[in-house]
């Protein structure tokens, strides 16, 4: 072997530990885990209440703790078996991005997407109402959002709600939707809480594994 030919292979090496290295220990980028998963990281894009890409968010990767990546993929295997796989919107979240967002709640006249996400929720009463926090658990790295697609056309099956809509419509009990839309929300529900995982009642896509190992840590390096 030449000694360019090995300098070339050391640099593409450290190169690799690198990249590894941008996750904190503990963590996973869940296509490594669960390759055919469904990912649209909404904060990565302007597609969001802000309206506008997110800190943070460099990528469309999926990351999460890896206990988290592997109970999620025993969700994904059992809604296959019924031709619906999982579509996840948000994972891991820097406290970077969750700062973004404090800021944006305080900036009163900045209500470019309310009517898509929030028509009915005063933008000053988002902190007041748990819909903006300084923390998130997010930041923990063990609480995805998410929802369910059809395995053959792609599509989210009808939940009631859009996903991060701010209102009593994405809460789990809401009465005023479909039978359809309840019994779906109810399909997630039962599927998540089977493999380890508990809902926040208020959004219907919101979960947190069970005994996360990170309960007290926010962390804050960026989806890259």
């Amino acid at each position: 072997m030449t000694i360019n030919k090995y300098i070339i292979i050391v640099l593409l090496s450290l190169s690799s530990m690198n990249a590894f290295s941008q996750l904190a220990d503990g963590f996973v980028y869940v296509k490594d885990v669960i390759p055919d998963l469904d990912v649209e990281l909404r904060y990565f894009t302007p597609n969001n209440f802000v309206g506008k890409p997110i800190e943070g968010y460099q990528s469309n990767k999926l990351i999460l703790t890896k206990q988290t990546a592997e109970a999620l993929k025993l969700v994904h295997e059992a809604l296959q078996d019924q031709n619906l796989c999982l579509k996840v919107y948000d994972g891991y979240r820097p406290q970077q991005a969750v700062n973004h967002f404090v800021i944006w709640a305080k900036k009163l006249n900045d209500t470019v997407n309310k009517h898509l996400f929030y028509p009915y929720t005063k933008k000053r009463h988002l902190f007041k109402e748990g819909y903006i926090a300084s923390k998130s658990g997010h930041s923990r790295g063990s609480t995805v959002d998410l929802t369910i697609i059809d395995g053959n056309t792609g599509e989210p099956i009808d939940m009631g709600s859009p996903y991060d809509f701010f209102g009593k419509e994405s809460w789990v009990a809401f009465e005023k939707i479909t039978e359809k839309q309840k019994a779906n929300r109810q399909l997630l529900q039962n599927v998540m809480t089977k493999f380890g995982f508990r809902n926040y009642p208020k959004e219907w896509w919101h979960f947190t594994l069970r005994g996360e190992p990170f309960p007290n840590t926010y962390f804050d390096f960026p989806v890259k």
